[in-house]
């Protein structure tokens, strides 16, 4: 893919880097580039990186998802979404919002792909004419729609879905969902116990990073 030298940088961590960039007709996109990664964090850049051109490639062709562009080992390019995170336009009291994010998580879950990373507020999109996305697709899995660890998973990212319809518009929460809320899976009290205090060794006195729910390093 043809890209202008004029980036426009969104993110960079010790990951990679993420630009807005144009192709030859204008267009823009969304590139992640791994070429900047030091050398002892290339293979789990890369891997990460792997696995999000495989989820977009099984999301292919839906609506309110990045399309896959390209991805050659160290670079990864998308197609861009024209909305903001969450946390910077939120859907207050915004029911059909929420509905329609279900639907797209329904979608999600039917070709097989669990995000399990949509906690942060900056994984959900509200695009220009108001309507969801998720983007961010590194640590989506795929399996059977039926298997039972994947609706495990779904279900994971339907309890995150909730919570932030918890926080911007509670008043739409059905009985059924607020029961949903309130049941703990065996994975999230495995994921406390164990992979969130490695995670946050990690992150934050390893690589000093703050992942601040998705809005980005902590200055």
């Amino acid at each position: 893919m043809v890209a202008s030298s004029d980036a426009q940088p969104l993110k960079a961590d010790s990951f990679g880097r993420i630009d807005l960039l144009r192709d030859a007709q204008g267009t823009p996109f969304v590139r992640r580039d791994l070429r900047h990664v030091p050398w002892w964090l290339r293979l789990p850049a890369w891997w990460l990186a792997l696995r999000e051109a495989r989820a977009l490639r099984f999301v292919a062709g839906l609506p309110d998802v990045p399309q896959l562009l390209r991805w050659d080992g160290r670079v990864l390019d998308r197609s861009y979404l024209d909305g903001a995170a969450l946390y910077q336009r939120p859907p207050r009291g915004d029911a059909a919002w929420f509905r329609d994010a279900h639907r797209l998580l329904q979608q999600l879950h039917r070709r097989g792909i669990a995000h399990n990373d949509l906690a942060k507020e900056a994984n959900w999109l509200v695009l220009a004419d108001g309507r969801p996305a998720v983007v961010d697709f590194q640590l989506a899995v795929h399996g059977h729609p039926r298997a039972r660890w994947l609706r495990l998973l779904a279900r994971e990212d339907l309890r995150h879905l909730l919570k932030h319809k918890r926080t911007y518009c509670p008043e739409a929460l059905t009985p059924i969902e607020r029961r949903l809320l309130r049941r703990h899976s065996w994975l999230r009290s495995a994921w406390f116990a164990t992979g969130k205090p490695v995670y946050r060794v990690l992150t934050r006195r390893i690589l000093r990073w703050e992942d601040n729910e998705g809005q980005g390093p902590k200055p």
